[in-house]
């Protein structure tokens, strides 16, 4: 069970790291929130994943679990509210330019 929850631990962290490069690397705002919202939800998935399978059968596993539903009922939410609020406030996408 510990290299099962390893392997989840490990996935998990290689999809949070590519997040915070699309975070670095993207030009604009909106195409970084949507990498990052993609990339942060199964990363953050496949970490609580492989706590929850590390910890074994308790208490904190069903925690964790419950850790785990919150977060995918609220990472689009979040996701959502912020490109919205930076459209409201007048922060337009990057066009591409034709060359």
């Amino acid at each position: 069970m510990d290299i099962l929850s390893i392997i989840f631990i490990v996935a998990g962290l290689f999809f949070l790291i590519v997040a915070a490069i699309g975070v670095i690397r993207l030009p604009d705002m909106y195409s970084r929130s949507h990498a990052v919202s993609l990339t942060d939800s199964l990363g953050a998935f496949l970490m609580l994943v492989g706590i929850a399978l590390h910890e074994g059968l308790s208490i904190n596993m069903l925690k964790i679990l419950v850790v785990l539903v919150l977060l995918y009922i609220l990472n689009p939410v979040i996701a959502h509210a912020t490109v919205r609020a930076a459209l409201r406030s007048g922060l337009k996408p990057l066009e591409k330019e034709n060359s």
